[in-house]
């Protein structure tokens, strides 16, 4: 009995040390392993090889008509790269934006607003915006409607909105949304979501010709895509007038995903900063595509410091939002303005930080 019970002493002590084995050696030395492996740069996984560029654009017009503009810049991107260049054309900002949010995308020519959405989530990189020349129209956001309609004037938009149908862009737009609701809409008391009789929203192409043909009465857009609309629908774009222009707004950039090698980012800024300067033929050709794509000077080096204008105007719509709304009190008002100056604090931080 003495010698059974000893037995079983032994085998319980046997299977409690295994039992302290499993659940506490080994995952202490695989934590140890892991954070060696961490701590080891010449045993950290190599990034995996880039093997092609999934190249993002905005909608302009539509998707077939954005293609045929950016086709031939891809083409000589990949052939300067030595890999294929796929393109990734959307009819909207929302699908666009998913498909950053999935990694679906390498680089893209985004709107400010979508830029910085993407870098302060750490997904992307500014590495070029579009050249500006003094022989060059400034890009401004404008306010459309027809010649010969019931409404015409600045005036009438503003005195009695709920009358109207407004055309507008993705509240992600620039100058389709964001630059009309700051600099013109929230100072004379109108939301645009909320204030006007219907709204439909679509590419600038499509709100130019929702108030050509009638189909509403105002529409947001913006000088460079509405020169492009004059050249496709010239007798559309007959019908139209522009009863207002906004100031400047921060202009769209290139963005490359951030865990790129630095070295390959650097290969794609000079691309970009490079192309349509040279001589001859092929120089020729690549100053006609970048002049189809509004951009005729080139692109030039930039970082996240390019979107601290963007920055500045949306903490500009966000206090004037606050300052508009109806709160239950005031505390309520202040605690919104507080995470919009919070908000702004962190976006100053993080884009200055790349110009150090």
């Amino acid at each position: 009995m003495t010698t059974t019970f000893a037995r079983l002493r032994r085998a319980a002590a046997v299977l409690l040390a295994f039992v302290f084995f499993v659940f506490a050696v080994l995952p202490a030395t695989a934590q140890h392993a892991t954070a060696a492996a961490a701590a080891s740069p010449d045993k950290a996984a190599p990034p995996p090889a880039i093997r092609m560029i999934r190249f993002g654009v905005l909608p302009l017009g539509g998707t077939v008509e954005s293609r045929a503009l950016w086709t031939p810049l891809m083409t000589d991107m990949g052939r300067a790269l030595g890999m294929p260049v796929s393109m990734y054309s959307v009819p909207t900002y929302e699908e666009l934006d998913r498909a950053i949010g999935r990694d679906e995308i390498d680089m893209a020519f985004l709107s400010a607003k979508m830029a910085l959405d993407a870098v302060m989530q750490r997904r992307m990189k500014v590495v070029a915006q579009i050249a500006r020349h003094s022989n060059v129209p400034e890009h401004r956001a404008v306010l459309l409607v027809r010649k010969a309609g019931p409404l015409n004037t600045l005036e009438g938009v503003l005195s009695q909105p709920e009358k109207w149908r407004l055309a507008r862009g993705d509240s992600r737009s620039v100058t389709g949304f964001i630059v009309p609701q700051s600099q013109l809409f929230l100072p004379n008391n109108i939301e645009m979501e909320t204030r006007f009789r219907s709204e439909f929203v679509g590419t600038h192409q499509a709100t130019a010709l929702a108030v050509a043909n009638g189909d509403a009465d105002v529409a947001t857009n913006n000088t460079t895509d509405l020169e492009r609309f004059r050249q496709q629908f010239p007798v559309e774009a007959g019908r139209l007038q522009v009863v207002w222009e906004s100031e400047p707004p921060p202009g769209a950039p290139m963005v490359v995903r951030r865990d790129f090698p630095p070295e390959f980012q650097a290969r794609l800024q000079n691309f970009l900063t490079g192309y349509g300067k040279g001589k001859g033929a092929r120089g020729d050709a690549e100053r006609e595509v970048l002049k189809n794509l509004r951009a005729a000077y080139g692109y030039v080096a930039a970082d996240d410091s390019a979107l601290l204008p963007q920055a500045r105007l949306e903490h500009q719509l966000g206090r004037q939002r606050a300052m508009a709304a109806s709160w239950v009190n005031e505390a309520a008002r202040e605690q919104r303005l507080q995470r919009v100056e919070k908000t702004y604090a962190e976006q100053v931080e993080t884009l200055r930080a790349a110009a150090r």
